[in-house]
């Protein structure tokens, strides 16, 4: 089944989820790594990686609340609280706010460099820069920005993990099996 049904996330928005999970993992660890550990000799290229890699997740990220806002959702479990509710919905949208605030501003950040960076989505198609190159205040306001909303944006996605385990393990409620593809109701 493609599309979601009331009971179901459809295989287009688990792809949409597993893809866009992946990314923002290689990001969040590539991120880290290439700031703190990659060779001075090599960071320019790893930053050009980085930055492709953030305009492909934007792009999906674009297409994938497109979908989710044209496709039912899957109903919480009858059991669940209002609270409980109301804490899903918070923490996925601010999980798709912090998403698409952390990509543009690495990509504002981007534009930034003294150095131009082969700005390409998948080495495809040329990305427009959206700031001036070489200004110093704002690279570092950017990048400091950059840093802080990644910081938030990893903390939220422990506790989204955590929260479909706690679903899985302690609940044993189908909100995980729902995401998984072929998984069927438990």
């Amino acid at each position: 089944m493609l599309r979601n049904t009331s009971t179901r996330w459809g295989a287009v928005a688990q792809t949409f989820h597993w893809v866009s999970a992946a990314l923002v993992l290689y990001l969040l660890g590539h991120g880290w790594w290439m700031t703190h550990l990659a060779g001075r000799d090599t960071r320019l290229s790893e930053y050009a990686t980085h930055a492709s890699v953030g305009y492909f997740l934007l792009a999906l990220i674009m297409i994938r609340m497109v979908w989710r806002w044209a496709n039912e959702v899957p109903l919480h479990p009858p059991s669940a609280p209002a609270l409980e509710r109301r804490l899903a919905m918070g923490v996925h949208v601010a999980l798709y706010a912090l998403l698409v605030v952390e990509s543009y501003l690495g990509w504002a950040l981007a534009g930034t460099l003294r150095q131009p960076l082969d700005r390409t989505l998948g080495g495809l198609v040329r990305v427009p820069q959206i700031t001036r190159s070489g200004n110093r205040d704002l690279h570092e306001t950017f990048e400091r920005a950059h840093e802080v909303v990644a910081w938030i944006l990893a903390a939220l996605v422990v506790l989204h993990i955590v929260a479909a385990v706690y679903h899985w393990q302690v609940l044993r409620d189908d909100v995980l099996h729902r995401m998984l593809p072929g998984a069927g109701r438990i």
